[in-house]
């Protein structure tokens, strides 16, 4: 990824705040210059707004491009909004094998709601090669950031002696955590 240009941080977060109050046109107006100057998360932010028309028309093909810089840069949400347009089939040709690699990749640089969805298709078995223990590893990273979804999952694992022995009282713990 390239170096952040000075100040980089505080511009950031002055337009994640801006765009939680619902002003993407400022939000926009900051990480637009940033993700020229290569600052992946900005990217994504940008493809983010494309995606679901959040202070911009709605623009699957932009958003594309935008997550492809940001996944291509290294951001992991960058990589999950990318699978997630893969997945769907969102300004691109539906491809969910290029959406397990791009969770996968995701998962793998922290992204908890890639380890999430790469839980899940390991769990499911349809997209990738089934593999519960993975799925369980996955699903533990992604509940250990507070991913209700994972926890659920854990719960049913551990129910259904999915990847691990049945044991009733984790399945319960793991419900009531979620």
């Amino acid at each position: 990824p390239a170096t952040p240009p000075p100040g980089a941080d505080e511009q950031m977060e002055t337009a994640l705040a801006a765009a939680q109050q619902g002003d993407y046109a400022k939000a926009l107006s900051i990480w637009g210059p940033l993700a020229h100057q290569g600052v992946t998360r900005a990217q994504n932010n940008i493809g983010a707004c494309f995606s679901g028309g959040l202070g911009v028309e709605r623009d699957p093909e932009l958003a594309l491009k935008w997550l492809t810089l940001a996944a291509d840069g290294g951001d992991p949400v960058g990589q999950r909004n990318l699978a997630t347009a893969y997945f769907k089939g969102d300004g691109v040709e539906e491809n969910p094998a290029r959406a397990a690699e791009l969770y996968r990749q995701a998962a793998e640089a922290g992204d908890g709601q890639g380890q999430d969805m790469l839980s899940w298709m390991l769990l499911e078995g349809e997209i990738i090669e089934p593999d519960p223990a993975e799925a369980l590893r996955w699903a533990r990273a992604a509940a250990d950031q507070g991913i209700v979804t994972s926890m659920t999952r854990l719960g049913m694992m551990y129910h259904n002696a999915l990847g691990v022995e049945r044991d009733a009282a984790e399945a319960v713990r793991w419900w009531d955590r979620a």
